[in-house]
């Protein structure tokens, strides 16, 4: 079972995406039983043959998962680069190579490796995104509270009028 949406606008948007999702792809998994009460929407799982259809290319912060076919390696990368958004990105590879290579060309705020691609853990793993998914400073990170400071700088040349003392 997946836990609830936040409220009623993030299910009836789900709910819009996964009537998307049925005339975007096959749909291969869609659980419908559900608890009661809540804002509980079932996980479905599509397959998409196009890799800018919207159930592939936009946000959607629900239990849908769409799968893209790639022909290789290179193809794979190329496709989860192909998006305005890049919060997160994952690869499960037993591979040293394809991992460098990956961490090296894989565009995503976040790039997990041989683990889940969720629970970013606070104080442990700053978040935050490229593109779209992105604001600035990780969220966490070292550089993350300059983002609320107003910076100011005063630069006065002292050659116009050369040094005086105190009025």
């Amino acid at each position: 079972m997946v836990g609830p949406l936040i409220d009623g606008d993030a299910f009836e948007r789900v709910r819009r995406y996964q009537e998307i999702a049925a005339e975007e792809g096959e749909v291969v998994y869609r659980c419908e039983a559900q608890p009661a009460g809540g804002w509980y929407v079932g996980p479905m799982v599509v397959i998409a043959a196009d890799p800018r259809a919207r159930i592939a290319s936009e946000e959607i912060f629900g239990p849908l998962l769409t799968v893209l076919r790639a022909d290789d390696f290179e193809h794979a990368l190329a496709l989860a680069n192909d998006t305005e958004y890049a919060l997160t990105g994952g690869l499960y590879s037993r591979s040293p190579a394809r991992i460098r290579h990956a961490a090296q060309r894989f565009r995503a705020g976040n790039f997990y490796v041989n683990r889940p691609i969720t629970a970013a853990l606070v104080g442990r793993h700053p978040f935050g995104g490229h593109g779209l998914s992105g604001v600035g400073s990780k969220a966490g990170g070292p550089d993350y509270l300059l983002q609320f400071v107003e910076p100011r700088v005063m630069t006065e040349s002292t050659l116009r009028r050369g040094f005086v003392g105190e009025d």
